[in-house]
């Protein structure tokens, strides 16, 4: 594709703020376009931004010729229909993560994307960042041998407030686990096993304060290698330094000690122990995503979180939902 590729998110929250501070590495080989429902946000982004143009209406950004890429960055319950929308009007599209509510939504997104010829990534960043690329690295190169236990914590008490758009579990998609435990569910299913049996377990959610959503869930799970694993999410219970934490790979001739958000992993294998920094410049993966992107339209090519990869993140989500609704052993 000759010249920049000219994006245009659709939505001016959080998220766009996020993915627009990343853009700025890449100069001129990107430009940005903002659309958002009230025109002045739009305008105001675009300003923030040095962003090329805004738009009152989503619409008005998806029909726009100049445009060669959507990023979905609204509520999942939105998602659908605007991917829908940009492919018809023969954009490729980026989708946030969670990128649909259920699995037939993947189904019909997935069809018009071939009807149309063109690129659907899911903005899974968690992908692409430092510590999920060593981690993959490390589990391929046997460096702990056979893998036994994988330990994944992710707490911090971190709740929104009453008029946040994720309290309408609707608009939201499902409840905090899903709206960002997706995020881990993925690192945990894409170290090289396949996760290949799930069981949830969800504690009473609180009944007071504005953040009324259930916040925190246990999944225990098993890989096709045999190893067991389990996943411990949290966004009501206060950890150090509002989000440190360590996670591990346990394996029969060593550990992987790994900080949750990235910024170190330590490895104690066949060798002496060593120290990894995965990578603090690019540490959530924002901007090895949009190269990822980007070359897939330019080369025609799926890019590595495609539609199929993240179909199997939500089969799995689904797959954790459901456990929670089968019946349990009776209580000792």
């Amino acid at each position: 594709m000759p010249g920049p590729l000219r994006l245009a998110f659709l939505g001016c929250g959080f998220i766009t703020d996020v993915h627009s501070r990343h853009l700025k590495s890449f100069g001129a080989s990107v430009v940005t376009s903002y659309a958002s429902r009230e025109r002045a946000r739009a305008e105001a982004y675009c300003r923030r931004f040095g962003g090329a143009a805004a738009f009152e209406t989503y619409a008005r950004a998806i029909e726009d010729p100049s445009i060669d890429a959507v990023v979905i960055a609204v509520p999942p319950r939105l998602h659908r229909d605007l991917a829908l929308q940009a492919l018809a009007a023969g954009k490729h599209v980026l989708v946030e993560k969670p990128a649909f509510p259920t699995l037939a939504d993947y189904v019909v997104v997935r069809e018009a994307r071939d009807r149309a010829g063109r690129v659907v990534m899911v903005g899974e960043n968690d992908h692409y960042k430092p510590l999920a690329v060593t981690l993959r690295r490390l589990v391929a190169e046997n460096v702990v041998g056979h893998l036994v236990f994988a330990h994944f914590t992710t707490i911090a008490k971190r709740l929104k407030t009453a008029d946040d758009w994720r309290n309408d579990l609707e608009m939201a998609g499902g409840d905090a686990f899903f709206e960002e435990g997706i995020h881990w569910l993925h690192l945990a299913g894409s170290l090289g096993p396949r996760i290949v049996r799930v069981q949830a377990y969800r504690p009473e959610p609180a009944e007071h304060g504005p953040d009324r959503r259930p916040k925190s869930l246990m999944v225990a799970f098993q890989y096709d290698n045999s190893a067991a694993g389990a996943l411990y999410y949290s966004r009501e219970v206060p950890s150090l330094l509002r989000g440190v934490r360590l996670s591990k790979l346990f394996g029969r001739d060593g550990v992987v000690t790994f900080e949750s958000n990235g910024a170190f992993v330590v490895v104690r294998g066949r060798s002496w122990p060593r120290i990894i920094v995965p990578g603090l410049r690019d540490i959530r993966g924002y901007r090895a995503m949009y190269r990822d992107f980007a070359a897939a339209i330019e080369r025609g090519r799926p890019p590595e979180m495609s539609l199929e990869r993240a179909t199997e993140d939500q089969l799995l989500m689904e797959r954790v939902y459901a456990s929670l609704a089968e019946p349990q052993s009776p209580p000792v």
